[in-house]
């Protein structure tokens, strides 16, 4: 690994972490749902125009199409749909920390339905995560945390593993900005419909919700996206999610310099656990590759 790959891994990490901060500003000012199916809208119209740029077209694989539709749902609608909700009532930090398991998960996931093996490191990886989990969890149940939020982020982790083992290799074929911009639109879509049903629009207008809207809009929805890509096409899909371990340390931080979180020393040690856990898992999945 170049270092190159380090730095564009680092950036990814940072940037995937920040977006639950942002996320947290704007569901303080805005509804949740809408907002989100704003920012799809527009970051889906984006990818598209790039892709046609870049001469990418319609006709995607039948896997492309399937990572499209599934990726819209699960990702877009439910993953982030459900982390917006729930940072309303929840530190932006916890659900960044909650969100940061989606590599154990998927290790699990993989292990148990799809006979992947993971040897004893990757196993001893998924019992720390799980550890790391207990430890920050029964730290903020003494602090009064809201089941709600936590419940929704939860499945929000599910819906993403299960997107994530569902389109495996959907990454060939080319067209990737294509399948990028058109999955974000499903999003928008299913978002944008669920929060005009469901929500009042009332708007808190000022220069910090449009800064959070168009940083959530660009850095972590678009830039994101393109720098992973990349680091996957540059070094593997198994060793540029080694960069996950250091979400759940970037998204504490993070809430903590901008929101003004409190930093825990119960969070503190679970967050190193569940990097560890995520680390071994990863580097066991990458050896096993």
């Amino acid at each position: 690994m170049d270092i190159r790959a380090i730095l564009m891994g680092l950036g990814f990490a940072l940037m995937w972490s920040s977006a639950f901060t942002s996320a947290r500003i704007i569901v303080s000012a805005a509804p949740p749902l809408t907002s989100l199916g704003l920012r799809f809208l527009i970051s889906g119209l984006i990818g598209i125009t790039i892709a046609l740029i870049l001469g990418q077209t319609w006709r995607l694989t039948r896997a492309q199409w399937r990572a499209t539709i599934i990726f819209g749902i699960c990702q877009n609608a439910l993953y982030l749909g459900l982390n917006f909700v729930a940072v309303q009532t929840i530190e932006a930090s916890l659900a960044a920390i909650i969100a940061s398991t989606v590599p154990l998960l998927v290790g699990l996931l993989s292990w148990a339905l799809h006979g992947e093996r993971l040897g004893k490191v990757g196993i001893f990886g998924l019992f720390a995560g799980l550890a790391g989990v207990v430890i920050i969890m029964g730290a903020r149940l003494q602090g009064g945390m809201d089941l709600y939020g936590v419940s929704l982020c939860a499945i929000a982790v599910f819906a993403l593993a299960f997107a994530t083992l569902s389109v495996r290799g959907a990454a060939s074929g080319g067209n990737f900005m294509m399948v990028v911009g058109l999955q974000m639109i499903v999003g928008s879509v299913l978002a944008g419909i669920a929060g005009l049903a469901t929500e009042p629009f009332v708007v808190e207008w000022s220069l910090r919700l449009v800064l959070a809207f168009l940083y959530t809009t660009f850095i972590p929805g678009l830039a994101a996206t393109l720098v992973w890509f990349l680091l996957v096409e540059r070094i593997g899909a198994t060793r540029a999610a080694t960069f996950h371990f250091l979400n759940p340390f970037f998204g504490v931080v993070i809430a903590a310099v901008l929101l003004n979180e409190a930093l825990r020393l119960g969070d503190l040690i679970g967050v190193l656990v569940i990097m560890g856990g995520i680390l071994a898992v990863q580097l066991s999945r990458q050896r096993r590759v």
